[in-house]
């Protein structure tokens, strides 16, 4: 029997698991919102509110113990290799929670994967910052090539339509 056995194995080894919860977080404080199932989902949850509740922390520490900051960062930087998403996680995200006392994390469920019916969802930051859709310019301003081509295949149509 599994008495106090918290850790969802999830059919991994632990050097596994380890490896793809990393990869998992870092991926959602990067896009702050990940598609995964639901199992992986609630592990995920409760390792990235732990990591945003520590960077949260650092926050309030004052600039005369720079150690406990650096402590801090260091901690997370063993979960998060990454050095721009952890600069992101402590600059910006740690910010936006910064009033909020818990549940960083909110979970959608979107139904069965059709390939082998698993239980699929949204893990996402609850204040996300929505991303804006680049629209089809290039640098100049001026529409590119494949618009340009685009429109003037729309018009000969409907050239060809009144005709």
């Amino acid at each position: 029997m599994r008495h106090k056995n918290k850790v969802r194995q999830l059919g991994r080894t632990h050097s596994h698991r380890k490896a793809m919860f990393e990869n998992m977080v870092t991926s959602l404080f990067e896009h702050e919102r990940i598609i995964t199932t639901k199992q992986k989902g609630k592990e995920l949850k409760i390792i990235s509110e732990k990591l945003i509740t520590r960077a949260k922390n650092n926050i309030d520490i004052p600039e005369s113990e720079g150690e406990k900051k650096l402590h801090n960062k260091r901690e997370v930087l063993k979960v998060i290799r990454n050095r721009d998403v952890v600069a992101k996680l402590f600059d910006d995200i740690a910010l936006r929670f910064k009033e909020r006392k818990g549940g960083y994390t909110r979970m959608y469920l979107l139904g069965v994967r059709r390939g082998d019916s698993a239980e699929m969802a949204i893990v996402e930051l609850v204040e996300r910052v929505p991303k804006v859709k680049p629209t089809k310019t290039d640098k100049k301003g001026e529409k590119s090539k494949k618009d340009k081509k685009d429109e003037k295949d729309k018009k000969n149509k409907k050239d060809k339509k009144d005709k």
